[in-house]
């Protein structure tokens, strides 16, 4: 997921260096939840991960611990209740297409995971996010347990990228009939999005997704471009990707002020955004700024913030939401 609940710098663009980091730093360590049961019962498993390592499970996995909210969300999707997720509180603030159960363990935030905690739960299982804090514990953590890594973000095939992860996990849990079930579902859904915002005369519509954070005294704005999942998402049901400025190869993500936004000149622009911790500058710090103003899809009422907890950088299930607002909002209904 990318950092606007800041989790690690994933943009090689300098101004995500200053974004603050939500949630506790600490690590709370509850009691281990129960077993979970929806692994089936089966011999030896072997997956191939992102860093190209074989990895084989003598069974598949039941308890599994996450230390990233995509996969903690995927394994619910799957069946299989983690019993251990970094940042639990910071997840039920920015996702909720898959609510996590309560006996899950907070295992430390996602910046910094804590090993004792992830060991002390005895899983069969913790899976790790390349590219993120806890991809540097392996060395520490695979001397306790198994681990696979997935490659979290690809703008150059993140759509394909979100099928392998998944594929990835539900292989290592025993849940494949599942997996195949919800990537068909989330198949049918953009189909059937795509074709309610053909009928409407939609298509084409031109989308940018965002966030805004304060760097410096002022707004700084990330912006979604071509490979980010959430414009993979907007082009999958008929939109186009309004951002054509510089973005990151692996989230599609840029990063710009204000002024920056000019080069969005199509008024029919949709500029939705994320505020889901109350922090929205742009009914705030933006509002009377007279370049924001003017800007044409400004001037024409076609700034939304997305609802609370509705996040595209998660599983199937977050894809699904997303365009559900999407073609409500394209729509109307």
């Amino acid at each position: 997921m990318p950092t606007f609940p800041a989790r690690r710098a994933v943009l090689a663009l300098p101004a995500v260096i200053g974004l603050v980091a939500l949630g506790a730093c600490g690590t709370t360590e509850g009691p281990a939840a129960s077993q979970p049961t929806t692994a089936a019962a089966a011999g030896p498993v072997t997956v191939t991960d992102a860093r190209g390592k074989a990895v084989t499970l003598p069974a598949p996995a039941a308890r599994v611990v996450a230390t990233e909210w995509a996969e903690a969300e995927q394994l619910v999707t799957l069946g299989v209740s983690p019993v251990g997720v970094a940042d639990p509180k910071g997840y039920a603030t920015w996702a909720s297409a898959e609510k996590l159960p309560a006996t899950v363990t907070d295992v430390g935030t996602r910046t910094e995971p804590s090993v004792d905690a992830i060991v002390a739960l005895k899983p069969d299982l913790v899976v790790v996010e390349k590219g993120t804090a806890a991809e540097s514990l392996l060395p520490q953590l695979e001397k306790y347990v198994p681990a696979i890594v997935t490659t979290g973000s690809d703008a150059t095939r993140n759509m394909t990228r979100l099928r392998d992860d998944f594929t990835m996990i539900a292989t290592a849990t025993g849940t494949t009939a599942r997996a195949t079930a919800a990537l068909a579902e989330m198949d049918k859904t953009i189909a059937d999005a795509k074709a309610a915002i053909a009928a409407k005369g939609k298509a084409g519509t031109p989308l940018v997704v965002t966030f805004a954070y304060e760097q410096g005294g002022a707004p700084a704005i990330r912006v979604s471009g071509k490979g980010s999942l959430v414009q993979d998402l907007g082009e999958g049901i008929g939109l186009t990707t309004a951002w054509t400025g510089e973005v990151d190869k692996g989230w599609g993500l840029g990063v710009t002020d204000v002024e920056g936004l000019k080069v969005l000149t199509d008024p029919n622009t949709q500029f939705l955004y994320f505020a889901s911790d109350g922090t929205d500058l742009f009914t705030s710090t933006l509002a009377g700024n007279p370049i924001w103003t003017q800007l044409p899809f400004v001037k024409a009422g076609n700034v939304g913030k997305l609802p609370d907890a509705v996040w595209a950088y998660g599983g199937p299930a977050s894809a699904e939401q997303f365009v559900g607002v999407l073609v409500d909002r394209m729509t109307g209904a």
